[in-house]
């Protein structure tokens, strides 16, 4: 096999089919057939179909290479709900190896080498109030908080509410954020918050 492909490969923090056929010079049939076969040697884990990462690869990713995963895993999509919240030191409570994300198109998990990324589809009007840091695209805090109160209000999600630190949230910009949310999630925000929030 060609090293300098192969050195290639294991600069890219995730990979297709087609990335290896371009790398190796092979066609994309070809390719498909080396990473079946790799990921059965153990070399690839497979994310989902035609999604790869280098076993070797795994151990060393750091938070924001698997926010940078998880954001191409579904595209779009943004890290969100207690994942984001952690990030932005609003709770600690957090499954180790588990990714969170808000999507447009459906809900879905995909699990692997010990780590798993879940979706939650969100309709268009709420899917917003996200931003760009570094290589990955993540809610701000008031909105990762309205995310997990809208699903958990709809009976989609687990929030736990004593781990929050609801000092680090700031209650204008939730009040602002939270407009297109449907009743049920505002009632569910105003419940958890108190009687300070003005809904």
């Amino acid at each position: 096999m060609n090293r300098d492909a192969w050195g290639s490969l294991k600069k890219s923090l995730f990979f297709t089919s087609e990335d290896v056929g371009c790398l190796f010079g092979v066609t994309r049939a070809s390719a498909q057939v080396f990473c079946s076969r790799q990921v059965k040697n153990g070399a690839f884990i497979r994310l989902k179909k035609d999604f790869y990462v280098l076993d070797e690869r795994w151990p060393y990713l750091d938070r924001q290479d698997f926010f940078a995963i998880a954001n191409h895993l579904q595209v779009p999509s943004y890290i969100s709900c207690t994942t984001a919240l952690v990030y932005y030191g609003v709770t600690t409570q957090a499954p180790q190896g588990w990714y969170e994300s808000v999507a447009l198109k459906r809900s879905i998990q995909y699990a692997a080498g010990g780590a798993a990324f879940s979706y939650f589809k969100l309709k268009k009007d709420c899917y917003f109030g996200f931003t760009k840091i570094g290589p990955f695209f993540m809610a701000k805090k008031e909105k990762a908080f309205l995310d997990a109160c809208h699903l958990s209000a709809h009976g989609r999600y687990a929030f736990d509410l004593a781990a929050l630190d609801m000092d680090r949230l700031d209650m204008a910009e939730t009040e602002t954020l939270m407009a297109p949310f449907p009743e049920r999630t505002r009632n569910r925000v105003k419940d958890i918050w108190g009687s300070g929030l003005a809904i």
